[in-house]
């Protein structure tokens, strides 16, 4: 049943079965957000909001068919997302800190010329392997939530309110346009991050980087698609 058609009710019995086939996206959702989960909420309560997600997904779409992995996809991230905000899963004094980071990154790349790499970051600041790394993660964690924001608010969530086709077609436009605007390496990270939903360790080892490099394109990829919407 697609989203532009009526939606019919399933049974319990029919949940229940389509709970356990959905299953494997439930999972790969959570591991792949876990480098920025685990230090505030444990795995098995993740996966149990992850779940509810996948649930509402159902009752909202209806009997799945082939549209319904993207569409429950997005429903189950923001799920998560939802409430690793209200569980302020960037303390104050992490978002302080990343802040000061910031503002001194800014200062850098502009004595630079460029957007310094992991090393000259280190060195500049003075801060641990850990602590770049920690930035790192919440910086490109950040950008990619901008951009999971934008797709389920300016793609699916524009079906289900009726919007205007013609408006739905451009932003689709604007989305590819977008998307071609990327690198061959930022795109292939962005496939390899939603479509074959790897989390950043794996990406790094596939595409032989550093974490921390790879959070890097990541943020970058966020800034780029995002400026196409503004």
């Amino acid at each position: 049943m697609s989203v532009f058609n009526e939606v019919t009710e399933l049974t319990p019995v029919e949940e229940t079965r389509y709970l356990q086939q959905w299953q494997p996206l439930v999972k790969r959702v959570v591991r792949q957000l876990s480098a920025q989960t685990d230090a505030v909420m444990d795995r098995g309560d993740l996966e149990q909001i992850a779940f509810m997600g996948l649930l509402e997904s159902l009752r909202r779409y209806g009997r799945p068919d082939d549209h319904f992995a993207g569409y429950a996809l997005q429903r189950v991230r923001g799920a998560v997302l939802d409430q690793l905000r209200l569980h302020d899963w960037r303390p104050r004094r992490l978002r302080q800190k990343t802040h000061k980071i910031n503002d001194a990154v800014r200062a850098l790349t502009r004595r630079l010329g460029h957007e310094p790499n992991e090393e000259e970051l280190r060195r500049h600041l003075k801060l641990s392997p850990e602590e770049v790394q920690e930035y790192l993660l919440l910086e490109s964690a950040s950008a990619m939530e901008s951009f999971d924001d934008l797709l389920a608010g300016e793609a699916l969530s524009s079906v289900l309110s009726g919007r205007a086709l013609e408006e739905e077609i451009s932003i689709q436009r604007t989305l590819k346009t977008a998307l071609a605007s990327l690198s061959e390496r930022e795109q292939l990270i962005l496939s390899l991050y939603y479509q074959h939903e790897m989390s950043l360790k794996e990406i790094a080892l596939v595409l032989e980087l550093t974490e921390a490099r790879v959070c890097q394109i990541n943020k970058k990829i966020g800034v780029k698609i995002k400026q196409f919407f503004e």
